[in-house]
């Protein structure tokens, strides 16, 4: 990056990454909801593969807290025609479930006489 001052860097990198995330969203691999930037590789993993590739890329698996970040999950599960991990387990009590790091969900979404366990929350 050449420049004069830390202003024409600082310019310069907004441009390079306003055009990454151009390209991304182009290609269906990232989306934005309240200022959190959601993105997937797209490809099929197990929980703990997914688990470590978001830790990588310094994020988290999503864990939705309103109805706009549901739909950007959402977004992907339809684009992808595929299912989501989501970085909620289940708690001590049977068919409570909570935060990865034992958080108590804020918001939930779950469909008529779910969750279940079965895939289909």
């Amino acid at each position: 990056l050449a420049g004069n001052g830390n202003g024409d860097v600082i310019r310069q990198l907004e441009h390079r990454i306003s055009r990454l995330e151009g390209v991304l969203r182009l290609n269906k691999m990232i989306t934005e909801s309240g200022g959190k930037i959601f993105a997937t590789n797209g490809k099929r993993a197990d929980f703990d593969t997914t688990l470590e590739k978001c830790r990588e890329a310094g994020g988290s698996i999503a864990a939705p807290r309103n109805p706009g970040e549901n739909d950007a999950i959402l977004y992907f599960v339809k684009s992808l025609n595929t299912y989501a991990y989501l970085g909620i387990k289940q708690s001590l009590i049977p068919g409570k479930f909570q935060l990865l790091d034992g958080t108590k969900l804020s918001y939930t979404n779950w469909y008529l006489n779910e969750p279940s366990g079965k895939g289909e929350e």
